[in-house]
């Protein structure tokens, strides 16, 4: 059995944001999440992992494509969206050292969704074939494997509710919790970590644009949070989770 000391990737990652990272350290990334793995099975990942760099706003897989690869998303930030009805819903975002991509797979369904990166992005990819293979030789991958599609299922049962029940000032109020939270900030504590457009943010809380504009302004007058931008800071958490908790 392969065994290595503990690497927090997200430092390394934070560390190293010019340099540019090969197979083996992206490899060694993916393969830290499935820990315990043996030195076979890490040795099929090397061999059939692959990996690419995605533009800002570029597509990364298509609604009725078919699913073929598990995707690691290594650097940057990924957005899940579904269209329809003239405007899109961002259903789900990613970070790095996070999974996506393969839940429609277990479904035998092509994807339902699309994926495009928010900023520029490194992802890598794995065949399903090779996952299927490894989960039926490693009983350990298969539990993390559906424990991850059980998590990502229970946020998107809350984000539902959240999203067709809360008034428009809890649901943006919540969306901004929700990337700080997941994104966390910038060196001052208080600027999220994402550059969103506003369009972004109205299709990440279910609202239209010209009212996520409005109620930010709102929010600003407030002083709950400040913009500079897309960049917002938030200077009052705790007034702002009253806001999403009562809707």
């Amino acid at each position: 059995m392969h065994h290595q000391s503990p690497i927090n990737w997200m430092k390394v990652l934070a560390m190293n944001t010019t340099k540019e990272l090969g197979k083996e350290e992206i490899t060694d990334m993916v393969c830290s999440i499935w820990e315990p793995l043996s030195a076979a099975q890490r040795r099929m990942i090397a061999q059939h992992l692959t990996f690419k760099q995605f533009k800002k706003n570029e597509i990364i897989y298509k609604e009725d494509e078919q699913p073929l690869q598990m995707m690691c998303l290594i650097q940057g930030k990924v957005k899940i969206f579904k269209e329809g009805m003239g405007r899109c819903q961002i259903v789900r975002v990613v970070k790095p050292q996070e999974m996506f991509g393969y839940s429609a797979f277990f479904a035998h369904e092509c994807y339902k969704t699309n994926a495009m990166a928010f900023e520029s992005s490194i992802v890598a990819f794995i065949p399903m074939n090779i996952i299927t293979h490894l989960m039926r030789d490693c009983h350990t991958l298969t539990q993390t494997i559906v424990t991850q599609l059980s998590t990502a299922l229970g946020k998107s049962d809350d984000r539902i509710i959240n999203l067709t029940q809360k008034h428009i000032r809890g649901r943006l109020a919540e969306a901004l919790i929700f990337l700080k939270d997941y994104y966390g900030v910038a060196d001052d504590h208080c600027t999220l970590n994402i550059s969103l457009s506003r369009e972004d943010l109205a299709n990440l809380s279910n609202m239209t644009t010209s009212n996520a504009i409005r109620t930010l302004s709102s929010f600003a007058s407030e002083k709950l949070i400040a913009i500079d931008g897309r960049k917002i800071k938030i200077l009052e958490e705790e007034e702002l989770l009253k806001v999403s908790k009562n809707g």
